[in-house]
């Protein structure tokens, strides 16, 4: 077995919870754990991982391209919305290569 720790699902989902119902709370991290008999530096630990766990999943998610079926509608327009939260609209019957053009350019200047 390697060095790392396994992955327990029902510990993060636990977790998960916890960090979530402490944001709905509206108390500080102290009080909050303390009324539930956690332990703070446990909190922010697994607060910092599930944090670094959800970016890495959207990183990776955001780096897969994925179809929808589509239907077309006279005079419709379409809407694309990239990673970076940029929304594109351009005419249904915008040429594909026009399109993927002006979204390689937008990619391009958000880095």
């Amino acid at each position: 077995m390697s060095g790392k720790l396994q992955h327990d699902a029902g510990r993060e989902q636990f977790w998960r919870d916890v960090v979530a119902a402490w944001r709905n709370s509206g108390v500080s991290v102290r009080a909050f754990c303390r009324r539930r008999g956690l332990q703070e530096t446990s909190f922010y630990w697994w607060r910092r991982t599930l944090q670094q766990r959800d970016r890495q999943g959207a990183t990776s998610t955001a780096t897969q391209a994925t179809f929808v079926p589509v239907r077309v509608v006279p005079d419709a327009m379409v809407e694309i919305v990239l990673p970076t939260g940029v929304v594109v609209r351009v005419p249904a019957g915008t040429e594909a290569q026009t399109v993927a053009m002006l979204v390689a350019a937008l990619r391009a200047a958000s880095c």
